[in-house]
């Protein structure tokens, strides 16, 4: 008997699924006894189920995850190819009452959201505008895309020009209002993502640009 029963679990199976076909076996399928699949190819009579001309099973789900539901059925483990997320194979899980993977998706979720984007590093970019007192109410009010206001200085000579210009990268811009008569310096900072690569390092915030608000602060 117990010969009979390890050859049937041994049963190559077919399925179609959202129009690919997968094969897989039925000890594969039947790992935990609660799920949609096991129910599937045991002939549950409670689980109303159809098949195609070729005798696949027809499952009207998403393919591409479907792969990572066979991968987590054959060795326990959650492996994601990078075209997919974690979001997925909640939804995927939740459908085919795979309450572990479930779980285990929900945690990958949970620590993906507290590390942050994935390949990705938020820096602090700065611009310094040059204004007449006049315009500095309007300016300010009408700040857009993200920038915020640091800082508001009178104009000394000192702060005339505080950045090189190989300092471009922190600096996107220092520019001035009506020629040369403003009378407001207007320090604006603006959280940037950049993606990251092995090739391109992360720009960060510019030592002159520390120094600057550190100026401000003290006077």
């Amino acid at each position: 008997m117990a010969g009979l029963e390890s050859a049937y679990l041994l049963d190559w199976v077919h399925l179609n699924v959202g129009g690919t076909c997968f094969l897989t076996t039925k000890a594969t399928l039947c790992k935990r006894r609660e799920s949609f699949l096991h129910r599937l190819v045991c002939d549950d009579p409670d689980l109303s189920s159809a098949k195609d001309e070729s005798g696949s099973y027809l499952i009207d789900r998403d393919p591409a995850y479907f792969s990572c539901i066979l991968n987590y059925l054959r060795h326990g483990k959650l492996i994601l190819n990078k075209d997919l997320v974690e979001e997925g194979v909640l939804e995927e899980a939740e459908f085919y009452n795979l309450p572990d993977l479930v779980q285990l998706a929900k945690e990958r979720i949970q620590l993906r959201d507290q590390s942050g984007p994935r390949n990705s590093s938020i820096n602090h970019v700065y611009r310094v505008l040059q204004c007449q007192e006049g315009e500095l109410s309007q300016m300010l009010s009408t700040l857009t895309d993200g920038w915020k206001c640091k800082q508001v200085k009178r104009r000394t000579i000192e702060w005339r020009i505080p950045f090189a210009s190989s300092q471009i990268l922190s600096m996107s811009q220092y520019s001035y209002g009506s020629g040369d008569q403003g009378d407001f310096l207007v320090v604006m900072s603006k959280d940037v993502t950049h993606m990251r690569s092995d090739s391109s390092p992360t720009i960060e915030q510019t030592e002159k640009a520390k120094e600057m608000l550190d100026r401000g602060a003290r006077s």
